[in-house]
């Protein structure tokens, strides 16, 4: 009969500690922009550059913009200014340690983000190439 009781107790508890950790907080809809770019309260929102990536030298206009091989768009995707990507989401180049070298080297896949930036242009020539890998550095 005790036993009874206090496993009765113990299962009220737990369905009221589920009670408030199921609770969802509802979210703010967000404010509508206007033709100035700024929300009905007045504050401006300015697109917050999280990764970006230098040009090299040959690079000239027109040029394409791939992310692991998926093509990017200017405007949607990156900004770009002057010899800068500038990417809103955050771009990661993966660095291998001797331990994930030696990991990998028996067959254990460590696996983290890698991303691989790539821009694919027309020499002065005429002649189509390609700057592989280029250096992702934090906004």
């Amino acid at each position: 009969m005790v036993l009874r009781k206090r496993v009765t107790r113990v299962r009220a508890r737990r369905k009221l500690t589920s009670r408030v950790r199921a609770r969802v907080i509802p979210k703010r809809a967000p404010t509508p922009l206007n033709a100035t770019g700024r929300t009905g309260e007045g504050f401006i929102i300015r697109a917050v550059a999280k990764s970006i990536v230098k040009l090299p030298a040959g690079v000239r206009e027109p040029y394409e913009v791939f992310v692991n091989g998926v093509p990017q768009r200017e405007g949607e995707d990156f900004q770009a200014k002057g010899r800068t990507l500038m990417f809103e989401r955050e771009l990661r180049k993966d660095k291998i340690s001797k331990r994930r070298w030696l990991l990998g080297a028996w067959g254990v896949g460590t696996y983290k983000q890698d991303d691989s930036v790539d821009v694919r242009y027309e020499a002065r020539d005429g002649s189509p190439r390609v700057a592989e890998g280029l250096e992702i550095e934090a906004g």
